[in-house]
């Protein structure tokens, strides 16, 4: 259903080899678009622009981004972002996905179990520091080694000396390192949630299109030593809001993207990796929608796990359908040719970089042998799982020297890691067998009866019966049981006879030598080639675009927009009038159903006020809860959404019909006043 369009647009696309076009780009703050913005749109921000912009900036480590509104630590995001903990602090007696939650004083904001969130405070150039540690005469794997043990170092020293969370940042695939500094907050409390039904109003139907009309908002407070945190920067809203051709920034942390691989690695994406994707994603969402049907109380369990999965599920398959688009694909062939062209047209370029594109494609190859193993043979399917995998090696690696532990054990790591180990989010026994069930008969189903995984893990029973074993034996549920096996170290682990430990040990040894595979025959010698095209591209074409996206704080510029659309326009703002309407065209019935709330206050609703709007902002997954702010650097909206053709920026960025989907600051406060009454939350929003 969506492919066509989607191909239709990719279709027109125009790439440069390189350079960024338009307005492309999510650009790393010490690397700001100055001149193209200059050049455009006549507006350079100023350093303590990008300053502010980015302390008010926030990420939250569960995926997602947002920033700070107020001087008193209160934060917003998106619902979608926040539902876990909206989920978390909820029960069967109080469904605050279902009725929304709205804490009016400070004592009644619910911590939220596990969250951390994120202020990039630092950047600091590390690539000398890196790279200086690779010899040319390494093997690629002593030359991963000494690239990891050179980060490692980096990581604990910067974690040592200031206590905040340090993480070395790979860009350009390897061409660049930057050590990033964040100021850590993990005393997190919800303060407002409206219905996930107007937050996700259209529900999967509507989802990845415009117009849009949803609420998806979700307001939290950041403490500190008991208090509200005073943070160093907060982006007021804006009163006035945002007009049609407005320039706009967003400023958030999208996740990844896949403009800079090779089509090596984008054919391995389209072939092999994102079919397989698509097939966990459906297997998931069949069993949780069955266990869903069972009643109304394993329906708001399900509910978060459901909403991601079909958000993930229609997502990929918009990638997919951009990977299949021939024409598309055949730019990326010609931008690929046209730089290897250039590096071969130089003689000491072509000799230093050698063919770094074959290197790749036979690693690619390698590791698309062993794909389904990638996806089955570790701790998924069940939390509990996870948590049991996480203590056996927590307790294993911290005995060995940081450089030789696995990247997620290094002593600057370890402080969040604990975050989310102790977390007491709730963990529900029935939910948990069918998911460990359904995992494990996918890996019964892909890899064969005879696979070892396979044979130790169910060691002849059925996946239903290991899984019911492995949830009725544990005491993983109490974050105290957790902590004592951490604490108790490997002695502890060893003797447990929780039954999710004992699985987990069994399982750690196959799980460990095909990341060792992983990471010796693919990711090392993908990694050392990598270097190689980052070099020959800046060489060629210098720092004309930016890097792709890592979960990392960046800046994207655009316009408000509307786009054509099947013989008309569609222009670039909604209302709460459309809102009405497209509930009533659908007969009020669900995913366009209004909450009793909303019905009841429809009369006091400024109709006209505008709700969401589009632009022109390059933003990809990640993105979700990012400011949108004007030239002033006041808060005009909160992302949440791309329509269909967005989706094809994972890969390649275009302006035709893509666009960023955002809430606008107006609607929220017209919301919070004339739905929520919530008036003491509209003064904090609007005071200066």
């Amino acid at each position: 259903m969506i492919r066509r369009p989607l191909r239709t647009a990719l279709a027109a696309l125009l790439l440069a080899a390189s350079p960024a076009l338009a307005d492309e780009g999510m650009w790393t703050y010490d690397h700001p678009p100055l001149q193209q913005l200059k050049q455009r749109y006549g507006f350079e921000p100023a350093k303590e622009w990008l300053d502010h912009a980015r302390l008010a900036s926030v990420r939250f480590m569960d995926g997602g981004s947002g920033s700070f509104v107020s001087p008193d630590g209160l934060m917003i995001t998106n619902h979608h972002v926040g539902l876990g903990c909206i989920q978390n602090v909820s029960s069967a007696e109080n469904d605050y996905v279902k009725n929304g939650f709205y804490a009016p004083t400070r004592d009644k904001e619910a911590a939220c179990p596990g969250y951390e969130v994120n202020v990039l405070v630092g950047i600091e150039d590390a690539t000398a520091k890196v790279l200086g540690a690779v010899r040319a005469q390494m093997s690629d794997k002593d030359a991963r080694e000494a690239r990891k043990a050179a980060i490692t170092k980096i990581e604990n020293d910067c974690n040592a000396a200031s206590g905040l969370r340090c993480n070395v940042v790979t860009l350009y695939q390897g061409g660049e390192f930057a050590l990033y500094r964040y100021k850590k907050y993990t005393d997190v409390r919800l303060v407002f949630a409206p219905e996930q039904s107007i937050a996700f109003f259209g529900g999967d139907p509507d989802n990845f299109t415009f117009p849009r009309h949803d609420v998806d908002i979700c307001l939290v407070r950041a403490y500190e030593n008991g208090q509200p945190a005073k943070p160093a920067a907060y982006l007021p809203f804006s009163t006035s809001g945002v007009a049609d051709g407005e320039l706009v920034f967003v400023s958030g942390n999208p996740g990844s993207t896949s403009r800079q691989e090779t089509v090596a690695q984008l054919q391995l994406q389209r072939d092999v990796a994102l079919p397989l994707t698509l097939e966990l994603l459906k297997r998931r969402l069949a069993v949780l929608r069955e266990y869903s049907a069972r009643g109304p109380e394993q329906a708001r369990r399900a509910k978060a796990q459901v909403f991601g999965l079909e958000n993930s599920f229609k997502a990929q398959e918009g990638r997919l359908g951009a990977l299949q688009d021939a024409r598309a694909m055949a730019r990326k062939l010609e931008e690929e040719r046209q730089l290897r062209a250039k590096v071969a047209a130089d003689a000491g370029l072509a000799t230093a970089t050698g063919d770094p594109w074959a290197a790749i494609e036979s690693a690619e190859k390698k590791g698309a042998g062993r794909v389904n193993e990638s996806f089955l043979v570790g701790f998924g399917g069940s939390r509990l799982l996870g948590i049991a995998g996480n203590v056996v090696r927590y307790v294993a690696e911290v005995q060995k020297p940081n450089e030789q532990r696995l990247e997620e054990y290094i002593d600057s790591n370890l402080e969040p890691l604990k975050n989310r180990l102790y977390s007491r989010a709730p963990v529900f026994d029935d939910l948990e067998e069918a998911t460990l069930a359904n995992q494990l008969s996918w890996a019964l189903e892909k890899l064969g009866p005879a696979h070892p995984f396979v044979t130790t893990v169910l060691g002849g029973k059925t996946p239903a019966e290991v899984a019911k074993a492995a949830v009725a034996g544990t005491k993983l549920k109490d974050p105290e049981a957790r902590r004592a096996l951490v604490e108790g170290g490997s002695a502890a682990v060893a003797a447990s006879s929780d039954s999710m430990i004992v699985l987990a040990r069994r399982i750690d040894p196959l799980a460990r030598e095909l990341r060792k595979f992983r990471e010796d025959e693919v990711e090392a010698p993908t990694t050392r080639a990598g270097e190689k095209i980052a070099q020959a591209r800046f060489k060629t074409y210098g720092r004309t675009a930016p890097p792709d996206a890592t979960f990392t704080l960046r800046l994207s510029y655009g316009t408000v927009k509307g786009f054509p659309a099947e013989g008309t326009t569609i222009a670039p703002f909604t209302t709460f009038h459309g809102m009405i309407d497209r509930s009533l065209s659908q007969g009020g019935k669900e995913p366009w159903a209004l909450p009793p709330r909303w019905l009841e206050k429809q009369g006091a609703l400024a109709l006209a006020t505008p709700l969401n709007f589009a632009s022109t902002n390059d933003i990809i997954g990640g993105n979700s809860g990012s400011p949108v702010l004007n030239a002033k650097g006041e808060f005009v909206g909160i992302v949440f959404d791309s329509n269909i053709h967005g989706l094809a920026w994972d890969y390649f960025y275009t302006d035709e019909r893509a666009r960023c989907v955002s809430v606008d600051a107006r609607g929220i406060v017209e919301a919070l006043r004339s739905v929520f009454a919530a008036d003491a939350l509209v003064k904090e929003l609007l005071a200066r």
